[in-house]
């Protein structure tokens, strides 16, 4: 059966669907309990939502998207530590949602706005309830994002519905209401009853009568008597939650009467697999299929949104496969069914035109789908970038039209030769075991999405590498990042969090009797306040820009080198750091490039240069507290024991991490003794020589550290790999209690007998890293395999061709 239905499958689980009910998101924090999630009980009948079938089941989804164990508190442990952006990613490119439509009517603790859920989906439309407005009497809330209205009334005061209730009625019963205690709920029934027919007079779209809580079928026989009434002959009807447990007449009523329409979320996926199932079927014994709608009913946590989609996608199949099975319908109507129920139906009924990130009404919907005819007078370009294990920036580009259409979902297509590209080559490394030969998916992560400061018509999306749809491919630096991260919290429930000093050279074009040379833009030194000045404006403009993208600067200012400059930025958990960083380097090379200038992070551009070693400052989190910084019983020179063990890990595998953090040739050229380069294999508290320096700023108090930092993680370095490696070797540290030298406490160079020189090269650093197996196994031996590879290419290629160097002032 499953062959034969493999079109079908394929349909309900590809199907950009349209949520056409749903509810807000919350922050991380909220009061509202995540195992609400689960079940709609409360107070005591909450502590018993575990043991009924769906919180087993959805449970296990969960647990299975998150690759964690099916427990609760490792859900919890893993929600906490990826962040909600992080979460919600996972949980809506699962999902495949491409429009939401919410009711903002029900209110939780930190709950986020409606134009937050953007950052999710690419559009999002409101549904307004009308006894929400009338409590509230906001008067401009009314806005062309409003794409229904709501009642509660059968929570309110059932469906008892008096269609001649009087204005007089509803007069008494407001001044009944206000005789209450404030803040006041309306709960009298003529009041609800006026409220709710006015709405219907006045409604340019639809209502929707909220019937889970009904107490009778009797209820529909007094809705089949308001259906009858002329009067509100023509407002569209829609029921939520297939009318649980009247589904089947809700089946009918939508047979009989044009202007009833069904919706079977939280029925879907809140009952047992047989009452979803058997729901939905009941719905669709007499309801015409262009009347029975999806939605998730997703609340408070993207997790809701996942498993209503991932269980609708499934319960679909099984009712249409049966339907096919039993005569009712052809395959290809099922297939065609699947376009109605996820996406079509919605669409028509609520008269839907959506373009990028709005909605506007429109009177038909051309060709059933969405129209995006109109998307690129916003936004005329997404660009797709990822970094490659070279440490180059790159970018597919998508018209935005086709990306919010197609690409947002399902990506586009990238060669498997893409990761073993060289700096000096455009194809695969020899011994990298990349070639033409295979293809990924690059997939937009849809929360790095954001507007490009310095070019308002085009977005840019940081990308996922997938071999197929929800797996990542095992060449991926992002996947790779993620995974170690993913050990280094299950292991020992710490995260990572990072801080990068961004430090590159300002170029100025030179032309010189026909001759190009790009020359430094000031020749000052360390600090000064001229150089900064002559760079003022160009400075301001990068901060904005970065500040527009959400990119927190904590300081900035001039360098050592000629026409130097650093930018820190602020510590965030490590994964999204490495992303913002790639944003930070692109703001400052294209604000520079529109200046008239060049800026580079390569660590040396010429030879007369000091060199640039941008670093990285690193601390250990559990549970929102620093757990690198000792304690008065845990202290070993300002460190705790974890962090004493990571940093251990780091010390022990750094001649291998400078491989990835040191990946180009003439990176080793400025790791010299007495440059503040790290040359030597040591540590230091606050010892600016050292590799590997701890950490005490203004606040901690002097016999602690917060943090520590390494010395060389170049601007040519790809930052997921980075990280990559120094969180695989604090691992090591973490599970072998590796113990930490005593610290350096002088200039490195005053010990050179003593002390092992770091890598002088980029082949002994290669060296080291092809016998690491701890890194090959924890980054992954296939991707560490191709990094090798792609060194091994470049110290052989500029051996040969040293002129090669110039031009690497354009690619990095």
């Amino acid at each position: 059966m499953e062959a034969r239905y493999e079109a079908l499958r394929r349909a309900t689980e590809e199907v950009a669907a349209v949520d056409a009910h749903a509810h807000n998101l919350v922050e991380h924090g909220s009061a509202f309990p995540f195992l609400r999630c689960f079940s709609e009980a409360e107070g005591d009948a909450l502590a018993l939502a575990p043991h009924s079938l769906s919180f087993k089941r959805s449970l296990r989804d969960i647990a299975a998207l998150y690759n964690c164990k099916p427990l609760l508190e490792k859900v919890e442990k893993f929600r906490s530590a990826e962040g909600l952006k992080s979460i919600a990613s996972k949980c809506f490119q699962a999902a495949n949602i491409s429009v939401i439509l919410i009711d903002d009517g029900i209110t939780f603790d930190k709950m986020l706005d409606l134009e937050s859920h953007k950052a999710f989906a690419p559009v999002v439309g409101r549904v307004l309830r009308i006894e929400r407005l009338a409590e509230t009497i906001i008067n401009d809330v009314i806005s062309n994002q409003i794409v229904a209205l709501k009642s509660i009334a059968a929570y309110r005061s059932g469906l008892e519905i008096n269609p001649n209730v009087s204005k007089t009625d509803a007069e008494d019963g407001l001044r009944k209401e206000l005789t209450g205690p404030r803040p006041f709920r309306i709960t009298n029934k003529n009041l609800i009853d006026y409220l709710f027919t006015c709405s219907l007079g006045i409604a340019v779209s639809l209502l929707e009568i909220r019937t889970w809580t009904c107490e009778s079928a009797t209820h529909y026989i007094l809705c089949v008597l308001f259906l009858r009434t002329k009067r509100f002959a023509k407002c569209q009807i829609v029921l939520l939650h297939a009318s649980y447990p009247f589904s089947k007449e809700a089946s009918y009523l939508a047979s009989v009467y044009s202007q009833v329409y069904l919706d079977f979320g939280l029925a879907i996926p809140k009952l047992s697999v047989h009452g979803m199932t058997s729901s939905l079927k009941e719905l669709l014994e007499l309801a015409p299929i262009k009347k029975v709608m999806f939605s998730t009913d997703g609340y408070a946590f993207p997790e809701t949104y996942y498993l209503g989609a991932k269980r609708a996608r499934d319960v679909v199949y099984r009712a249409l496969s049966a339907a096919c099975e039993d005569g009712d319908l052809s395959i290809q109507e099922a297939i065609e069914a699947v376009e109605d129920i996820f996406r079509r139906n919605a669409l028509h009924l609520y008269k839907l035109n959506v373009v990028n990130g709005s909605i506007n009404h429109e009177t038909t919907i051309v060709g059933d789908s969405a129209s995006l005819s109109s998307v690129e007078e916003d936004v005329l370009f997404v660009r797709i970038i990822w970094s490659d294990a070279s440490g180059q920036y790159r970018c597919r580009v998508v018209p935005a039209g086709r990306f919010y259409e197609i690409t947002r979902n399902k990506g586009v297509g990238l060669t498997f030769a893409a990761m073993g590209m060289t700096s000096f080559c455009d194809g695969p490394a020899d011994g990298s075991n990349l070639t033409g030969v295979g293809e990924i998916r690059l997939v937009p992560d849809m929360p790095t999405l954001l507007r490009i400061p310095w070019s308002r018509r085009e977005e840019m999306v940081m990308a996922d590498m997938q071999i197929r749809p929800g797996e990542g491919w095992e060449y991926c630096p992002r996947n790779a990042l993620r995974k170690v991260t993913k050990v280094l919290l299950d292991e020992f429930n710490v995260t990572m969090k990072a801080g990068f000093e961004n430090e590159f050279f300002l170029r100025r074009k030179l032309v010189s009797d026909g001759v190009e040379q790009w020359v430094p833009y000031d020749n000052t030194n360390y600090c000064s306040t001229s150089a900064f000045d002559g760079a003022s404006s160009i400075l301001q403009e990068v901060y904005s820009s970065l500040k527009a993208s959400g990119i927190i600067v904590e300081q900035l200012h001039a360098e050592a080198g000629k026409g130097q400059f650093e930018i820190a930025l602020k510590y965030i958990l490590c994964t999204l750091a490495a992303d913002k960083l790639i944003y930070a380097r692109e703001t400052i090379k294209s604000i520079a490039r529109k200046h008239g200038l060049l800026a580079t992070f390569l660590p040396k551009p010429d030879l007369n240069d000091l060199g640039s070693g941008s670093h990285v400052h690193l601390s250990l989190w559990e549970n929102g507290q620093n757990v690198f910084m000792g304690s008065s019983k845990d202290n070993f020179h300002g460190m705790s024991k974890t962090g004493q063990q990571f940093l251990a890990g780091v010390y022990h595998h750094l001649p291998s991490i400078l491989a990835f953090t040191a990946p180009h040739p003439n990176s080793y050229d400025r790791i010299q003794p007495d440059t503040w380069s790290g040359a030597y294999q040591c540590w230091g508290k606050e010892n600016r020589e050292a590799p590997l320096r701890t950490a005490c700023p203004p606040g901690v108090p002097l016999d602690l550290v917060s943090n520590f930092e390494i010395k060389s993680f170049d601007g040519c370095a790809n930052p997921h790999l980075g990280l990559a490696a120094i969180i695989a070797a604090g691992i090591d540290g973490l599970r072998r209690d590796l113990k930490l030298p005593e610290p350096i406490e002088s200039n490195p160079s005053d010990h050179a007998s003593k002390l092992k020189r770091l890598p002088q090269n980029l082949q002994e650093s290669v060296e080291a890293l092809s016998a690491d197996k701890v890194l090959h196994e924890l980054i992954g031996d296939k991707l560490v395999t191709a990094a090798i590879a792609i060194r091994k290419a470049e110290i052989d290629h500029f051996a040969k061709n040293p002129g090669a160097f110039n031009d690497l002032i354009h690619r990095y």
